[in-house]
């Protein structure tokens, strides 16, 4: 029987990723929601899976899921010494977590590369960097923002550079608006990146990655929305909401190996944000070294167990060095 510990900060009740947001603000209810769907959509596909004790973490009042184990964590317990406390209880973990100010990759040395999954620490690291993915993409031919820079004459967007999702992102007519929003945040000490505003339909490619292996699942409608004061608001995914019949499928299919290849360590779910632009094709935007909003639902959809493809990849070398059991 192997053990897997599913973990996801703000359904977990983290003190500090909640703090982050403001508890109760918008932006804490919209990543909570998302973060619980992502945890639950991941745990309910593990617990279906047979030979495996499925491990949570929730908040107090959620446990008694009859489907897996509840573990809580801590009041006075932060979520990097939580994880590795679990960690070391488990075979495997699988982290959802933002990119943001590092945690993901913190989470991800808490862990250890024999217990993780998903990417490595490298593409993490590449990743959660907005213009690091940008550069090196662009480098490996492939269209990011960075190719439309030069002469740009539209709008242009500001955000956080480890940002996660729409967070904090903003678009304005014109360059000169977007780079004076830019100087005001680098003077309250925020990392941003100023980058062309692409036209096109917002869609992204969900896909599972292996050491020989780059395997589209879906591609996936963005819902954004743009308010008068021009921040932009996520408003949901649709998976799997662009036929496989469609005639922009298979570029993006093979622009989701050419991503694959350009990041090394890139692994098990990863999900790639683009723009669909009618003149010049698929813009990529980001990608997520991570299980994104997109996974909920997939399984039902496609009639597959994803997260039993995905530890297909991490079948057991060996014995596995778990501790004993202790109380959690």
């Amino acid at each position: 029987m192997r053990r897997i510990f599913v973990y996801e900060p703000l359904s977990a009740g983290d003190p500090q990723t909640t703090q982050g947001l403001g508890p109760g603000s918008p932006a804490h209810q919209e990543m909570l929601a998302a973060g619980r769907g992502m945890r639950d959509a991941v745990a309910d596909d593990l617990a279906r899976s047979a030979g495996l004790a499925v491990t949570v973490a929730v908040r107090e009042q959620e446990a008694g899921h009859a489907m897996w184990r509840a573990v809580v964590q801590a009041p006075d317990e932060d979520a990097v010494a939580f994880v590795r406390r679990q960690a070391s209880l488990h075979d495997l973990c699988w982290v959802i977590a933002p990119e943001s100010e590092g945690l993901l990759l913190r989470l991800h040395a808490a862990v250890g590369e024999a217990r993780w999954i998903g990417c490595s620490a490298a593409a993490i690291r590449v990743a959660a960097s907005k213009r690091a993915t940008c550069i090196a993409l662009d480098a490996a031919g492939i269209a990011t923002p960075l190719r439309f820079a030069p002469g740009h004459r539209g709008a242009w967007i500001v955000k956080p550079d480890d940002g996660a999702g729409s967070l904090e992102t903003r678009h304005h007519a014109g360059r000169t608006a977007a780079e004076a929003d830019a100087r005001a945040r680098r003077r309250a000490g925020q990392s941003c990146v100023v980058e062309p505003y692409i036209e096109g339909a917002a869609l992204s490619v969900a896909m599972i990655v292996g050491p020989n292996l780059a395997r589209p699942l879906a591609v996936n409608r963005q819902r954004i929305a743009i308010d008068a004061r021009g921040w932009l608001h996520d408003l949901g995914v649709q998976p799997a909401a662009i036929d496989p019949a469609d005639g922009r499928v298979p570029a993006l299919h093979a622009l989701a190996a050419r991503v694959a290849s350009a990041i090394p360590g890139l692994r098990d779910y990863v999900g790639i944000d683009l723009v669909w632009n009618e003149r010049e094709g698929p813009v990529v935007i980001e990608v997520n070294p991570r299980v994104t909003c997109a996974y909920v639902g997939l399984s039902a959809l496609l009639r597959r167990n994803l997260a039993q493809e995905i530890l297909a990849l991490h079948a057991p070398a060996g014995p596995a060095e778990v501790a004993a059991d202790v109380p959690a």
